[in-house]
């Protein structure tokens, strides 16, 4: 793109204000790491403030002086990368929203601070959620900066502040005083969707829900994946460890990824204890870590459950437990504003050709059924869950997956594909037209 006397336009300027940024490892944090680069090529000059690598730990990981408060780097992909305070925190969810807030606090001044020059101001400020608090670090900004908001909304919030437990009265003095302030969170939350010039959803169907609330313009622009049908050489090096049978061999199920409340992990621990029970072959490994690890590995060691657990692995060791199992799980909680969610792990299941027991509703369940991805169970139906892997351990197999799936997942989960949707957006809210090149 040209200026109107024929001299080069000048790049637009997003500025990205996240709790979760590479070289930390999970669903945000890999959304980005997919879109700056692309958006850098389009012509786009992205800046991000964020904590410090900290998740999912709550510890700094690394102290190296790029990733420390206060520090501006260079990302991997030439991004300007500035690192905020943030608050060590443990697994519960108080603890993490106050470092949230910190790492919010923090962004606000950061960002006055590096980016309130003429050359330096960006365009269009992004405030991710989670956390909650950087979409109103993000507003702040933008106002200061004149520049266009745009929120991020992952998950549903703020639909899911109450069932996630971010304000329990049980807890403290501190989170009954929180928890007095419930409605009024939930009613900031909504306003600033409202006034913001986007809002980003992952899904269409809380893009509905936002637009019936008076939301003005909600763009859809999904989670991606980059994984690839699995191989027979993802084969070659599987897990160790299958339980001896003179029979046999256990019907194999693996869930991969962080193990919360949300996830609801404890259902899956109770149906694989009951298919035990009933004298049924089954091995199940939790693959990854969260907050959640301690409770359920006193529930697999008081119902004697088939489950094991393996910790956080690389990234790219996920390919082995997928080849290794029978069924790969996607499970979430029967909470209402999840039936508005698709997980990100749904998507790289179904490129994976892997055949999933989804125990999720909504939005979710549908994309499963209609592509062939997988079996449903309802949120929380350990009977339904049971009575599914029963069948299968009997029958001594399990269905394949539609090859639907994996095409759904190309045409409309593809990084390519939803970094244009993003490009496209910021191209309508700059009126910038043909970014430069």
């Amino acid at each position: 793109m040209r200026g109107s006397r024929g001299t080069p336009a000048r790049r637009p300027r997003m500025l990205l204000v996240t709790h979760h940024y590479p070289p930390e490892n999970g669903a945000p944090q890999r959304r980005w790491d997919t879109l700056t680069p692309r958006l850098m090529e389009a012509g786009v000059d992205v800046a991000v403030l964020t904590p410090p690598p900290h998740y999912p730990s709550g510890q700094l990981q690394d102290a190296h002086g790029a990733h420390r408060p206060g520090s501006v780097a260079r990302g991997r992909h030439g991004e300007r990368v500035v690192r905020t305070r943030f608050r060590p925190h443990g697994p519960d969810l108080l603890s993490r929203t106050r470092d949230q807030a910190v790492a919010a606090a923090s962004a606000v001044t950061l960002g006055l601070k590096h980016f309130r020059q003429s050359g330096e101001r960006p365009d269009v400020v992004v405030g991710t959620v989670p956390g909650i608090p950087s979409m109103f670090a993000a507003w702040v900004l933008a106002r200061a900066f004149r520049a266009r908001l745009v929120i991020e909304m992952r998950d549903a919030w703020p639909d899911l502040i109450e069932p996630s437990g971010v304000l329990d009265a049980r807890r403290s003095l501190t989170a009954r005083l929180l928890a007095g302030s419930r409605a009024l969170v939930h009613r900031a939350v909504t306003r600033l969707q409202a006034r913001a010039d986007a809002v980003v959803t992952t899904t269409e169907t809380f893009a509905q829900v936002l637009l019936e609330r008076g939301v003005r313009r909600v763009a859809v622009v999904r989670n991606g994946t980059s994984f690839q049908p699995l191989t027979s050489d993802d084969a070659a090096d599987l897990p160790q460890g299958d339980p001896p049978s003179a029979g046999a061999r256990p019907l194999r199920a693996v869930y991969a990824g962080t193990v919360g409340r949300a996830q609801d992990l404890q259902s899956v621990v109770r149906a694989a204890a009951q298919v035990a029970r009933r004298g049924l072959p089954l091995d199940v490994r939790i693959v990854g870590a969260g907050a959640r690890v301690p409770f359920l590995e006193e529930l697999v060691a008081e119902l004697g459950a088939p489950v094991t657990f393996v910790g956080h692995v690389p990234p790219g060791d996920v390919r082995r437990y997928y080849a290794w199992a029978d069924t790969v799980v996607v499970s979430l909680r029967d909470w209402k504003p999840l039936e508005w969610t698709v997980p990100s792990k749904l998507y790289e299941v179904m490129a994976s050709g892997a055949y999933a027991t989804a125990c999720v509703a909504g939005e979710a369940a549908a994309l499963v059924q209609r592509s062939g991805a997988g079996s449903v169970v309802p949120p929380g139906d350990v009977d339904a869950l049971t009575e599914l892997w029963s069948g299968w351990a009997a029958a001594g197999e399990v269905p394949d997956a539609d090859p639907r799936a994996a095409s759904w997942v190309a045409r409309n989960a593809d990084d390519d594909v939803l970094a244009d949707r993003y490009l496209e957006l910021l191209r309508e809210l700059t009126g910038s037209g043909e970014t430069a090149a």
